[in-house]
């Protein structure tokens, strides 16, 4: 199976799921790396791994689906079955999540259905959980809103700052997503209502 990769930024998770699959363990090609941010570091380490990129200004596009149907057309063009959010600062558009249905899914950092949106990690702090943690799921036209797949504890500690707490809820990022996407590739997830059935 061909996947896309979309970033905004330094790609941690895709560098994750790079190892991932250069090791075996995702049976899948990284058939494209999407990003709206030229001087994403993403960038760098996919084009280090020999992964073709694709870069898209939103500026140069009037609205958000004219640039998500250009997106489109380029991962048609390479095949992908599944789309990969991986710190990919836009919200998709409903077209997208239509073209992609079920198969565009996201990394968020903290037990959904809580602290949504782009600040998952210092709201957790801020609010006082003693536990959180990303969530794999998949992505629908609500923010941060579709069904689960993987979601992994992380203490939060009593001195813990925003820069600590952030190391150890990526370092579980980093275990969950790949897994997440080896289970979609080897065609062992269920969609069922809101639940995610691992077959």
């Amino acid at each position: 199976m061909n996947i896309a990769v979309l970033c905004s930024g330094n790609g941690t998770n895709l560098q994750a799921i790079i190892d991932s699959v250069k090791s075996g363990y995702v049976p899948a090609k990284i058939a494209l790396v999407v990003s709206d941010n030229k001087s994403a570091f993403s960038l760098t380490r996919a084009r280090t791994a020999g992964i073709e990129t694709f870069v898209l200004d939103p500026k140069d596009f009037k609205t958000r689906e004219e640039f998500d149907k250009e997106v489109v057309k380029n991962l048609k063009k390479k095949d992908v079955g599944l789309v990969v959010l991986a710190g990919f600062m836009r919200i998709i558009s409903p077209y997208f999540i239509k073209e992609y249905k079920n198969r565009i899914i996201n990394i968020h950092p903290a037990l959904l259905p809580s602290f949504k949106g782009t600040r998952g990690i210092k709201d957790a702090l801020d609010y006082g959980v003693k536990v959180t943690g990303p969530t794999a799921h998949f992505v629908d036209e609500k923010l941060d809103n579709g069904p689960i797949i993987l979601q992994a504890a992380v203490e939060v500690k009593g001195d813990d700052t925003e820069e600590a707490l952030s190391q150890r809820v990526h370092k579980a990022e980093h275990r969950i997503y790949p897994e997440a996407i080896k289970f979609f590739v080897e065609g062992r997830l269920k969609i069922e209502g809101r639940r995610v059935k691992i077959l």
